[in-house]
């Protein structure tokens, strides 16, 4: 057969490890992998000393457009994503002004997606005391889920879930076959402690960490799962960063519970002293905790008690990232475009495989948000891949950032694994260090329960 393009003598990485061999790809969709995988082709692809990887799944972006793409933006954003090697974002209902709480605001971020992204997007839909009676609607139009905040969001349009908003939004997530997502720390603890904090004239990096204990993440997640478990809703923790966060997870996993965690790059790559050390690029909530921590969550992704880890890109202008107070500080890391990167790198270091290291932003995130046809290289799927010369040695700078304001706290980290193509759909998007397409987004709605 003739196919649109054939991608040779790569070494794939597939779900059951790693073999040499083509990708073949007619009509954006995989055809056919392996040795000689399709007779011709209209184009072709020397991969030869390249490895194919699935393009990356970043299940948890702020993206902030419509309303603050002075912050961000799709242009930028999705930029970035592609030079990372990702070629699908799911971004999160909040920075975004209107948020996505309503089937209107929905249509409005499609829309902008749609006219700027050059990945494709799944959106989260709010969950907040204000919108219970939009979630249907929401779900209409193509949430992959809900997305609640249990302790103040930093954004004054999107409150926090109280016990009974989260109990009758999960109630009703449940009966439209949706997971709800919770970022876990407790308000009680978190805003008293910071209070505290300011009022006696503490405001330095250390006071913002001691203000945010683990104890309100553990305490955060056990009230998520005990609420989830009581409603049949599935449940999902972003951005775990502790090791009692990911245990609690697994306990609850054990007795059958439908929760899932992701952790980030940071969590996994900075400690509490790094903070200190860099400042406000990289503060963050939860905030970055000590060494046992990282060493609990990189153990916790190999036992599968985490399930995924995404960047949770959350970017600010530069001037809200300065300041002589930590606790006004914009509390949000710039990272979707160093996700693949930092797996490959540290994940490599800790004896993680290509084949896990591509389960962990691809097949994971993809399977829980039912995503199909993305996060793997297989016959039927979409021809979403990424090429990485494995050897190539190379170290971040600012000028290498896509993102519309070039701070992240991971400038001037070194690198093994560069991306030299990102391909979405059997396009390419990304070669040579540039984007190469105009955009093509699509959104991508969560495939019906089976």
């Amino acid at each position: 057969m003739t196919v649109d393009v054939l991608i040779r003598c790569a070494r794939l990485v597939l779900p059951e490890g790693e073999a040499a061999g083509d990708i073949a790809i007619a009509d954006g969709r995989i055809v056919a992998i392996g040795p000689n995988a399709a007779e011709a082709a209209r184009a072709e692809i020397d991969a030869r000393g390249l490895v194919a990887l699935p393009g990356a799944v970043d299940a948890h972006v702020h993206f902030n457009e419509p309303g603050r793409t002075d912050w961000e933006g799709w242009a930028t954003g999705s930029r970035a994503v592609a030079a990372g090697g990702g070629t699908l974002v799911v971004e999160m209902p909040l920075n975004a002004s209107p948020p996505t709480l309503d089937g209107a605001a929905f249509d409005v971020k499609r829309a902008a997606a749609e006219s700027a992204s050059v990945v494709d997007f799944a959106l989260w839909g709010g969950l907040t005391p204000i919108n219970l009676s939009c979630l249907d609607e929401l779900a209409a139009r193509g949430v992959v889920g809900f997305k609640a905040f249990m302790s103040g969001s930093g954004i004054d349009d999107f409150p926090a879930a109280d016990d009974l908003t989260l109990y009758e939004g999960m109630l009703a997530a449940a009966r439209l076959g949706l997971p709800v997502a919770v970022h876990a720390e407790s308000d009680v603890i978190t805003s008293r402690l910071a209070a505290r904090a300011i009022a006696a004239g503490r405001s330095a990096p250390r006071d913002y960490l001691a203000s945010r204990p683990v104890v309100a993440e553990t305490e955060a997640i056990s009230r998520a799962i005990h609420l989830a478990e009581t409603t049949g809703c599935a449940l999902h923790i972003v951005h775990v960063s502790s090791g009692a966060g990911a245990a609690s997870i697994a306990e609850a996993r054990s007795r059958g519970v439908d929760v899932t965690g992701e952790t980030c790059p940071h969590y996994l790559v900075f400690t509490a002293d790094d903070l200190e050390r860099l400042g406000a690029v990289a503060k963050c909530a939860p905030p970055l905790r000590p060494q046992s921590d990282v060493d609990a969550l990189w153990t916790a992704l190999a036992r599968g008690d985490l399930q995924y880890v995404a960047s949770d890109h959350s970017p600010a202008p530069a001037a809200m990232k300065t300041g002589a107070d930590f606790f006004k500080i914009w509390g949000g890391i710039s990272g979707c475009q160093s996700l693949l990167a930092l797996l490959l790198a540290d994940g490599a270091a800790r004896g993680f495989s290509l084949a896990a290291i591509a389960n962990l932003v691809g097949a994971a995130p993809a399977n829980r948000l039912r995503l199909a046809g993305k996060g793997m290289l297989a016959p039927g799927m979409d021809a979403d891949v990424t090429l990485i010369e494995p050897d190539a040695e190379w170290t971040l700078t600012a000028a290498d950032l896509q993102y519309r304001h070039r701070h992240s706290p991971y400038l001037g980290r070194r690198f093994r694994g560069a991306v030299r193509r990102t391909m979405l759909r059997g396009r390419t998007i990304w070669q040579d260090d540039r984007i190469v397409s105009g955009p093509c987004g699509q959104l991508v709605r969560p495939a019906p329960v089976a």
